[in-house]
């Protein structure tokens, strides 16, 4: 599980950090082919750039579907819970199960929706070539604009992020019925940040009053 938590993590910075990337290299590149200079802005003009934008859409996309499953396991979606505080013990326990069943099931039925739709989209096409089927009659499905990747390959977010989101529900449950604790993030701590105070202060002496006048 540790393997997923952190593959899940890196991805998520990966795509992150590659988009950020694209996108400041590209707007370095538009005002550096404006800038008369002599070979260089030759050199820029032969570069072209033009997939970047809907590459790092498509990054941002993926990003913020697996931030959502992350989002799920670290327990920092946005939710309104003032009602549910209110409730009786049991009634509370009751209704967060509920919450997080319909969670399990509207995330099931959106990856089922996109696996679907991304197989009749081209990837039934691809996955019958590869194993050397006849696919006459098939259609290989459209492909990007400025990539030109296959649709159905960008749009697998969606059953991916969908399933794996699912997964952090069932998860997030199994914890819930056997601790009764939800995940939790608390946003004023800072991983390590206070490990660091602790052993600082820890390392100071204590001055007394008396050691502090002897001092004088």
């Amino acid at each position: 599980m540790k393997i997923l938590d952190h593959l899940e993590e890196w991805v998520i910075a990966f795509l992150m950090g590659g988009a950020t990337l694209i996108i400041f290299l590209s707007v370095l590149h538009r005002y550096g082919t404006g800038l008369p200079i002599p070979y260089v802005q030759d050199f820029l003009l032969s570069l072209h750039f033009e997939w970047a934008q809907e590459l790092a859409i498509i990054m941002f996309v993926w990003m913020a579907k697996f931030g959502a499953a992350y989002g799920v396991r670290m327990g920092v979606h946005v939710g309104v819970d003032v009602l549910v505080r209110r409730l009786p013990t049991a009634w509370r326990r009751n209704t967060t199960l509920v919450a997080l069943l319909c969670g399990m099931l509207f995330t099931g039925i959106i990856g089922s929706l996109g696996l679907r739709f991304i197989w009749e989209n081209g990837m039934h096409y691809a996955f019958f070539s590869r194993l050397g089927m006849n696919v006459d009659g098939v259609p290989e499905g459209p492909t990007t604009p400025d990539l030109e990747w296959p649709t159905w390959f960008v749009y697998s977010v969606v059953p991916l992020g969908s399933y794996l989101m699912c997964f952090r529900f069932i998860q997030v449950t199994w914890i819930f019925l056997r601790t009764g604790e939800l995940p939790h993030q608390d946003e004023a701590h800072v991983e390590g940040l206070d490990d660091e105070d602790d052993e600082m202060f820890a390392a100071l002496e204590p001055v007394t009053p008396l050691s502090a006048g002897g001092a004088r």
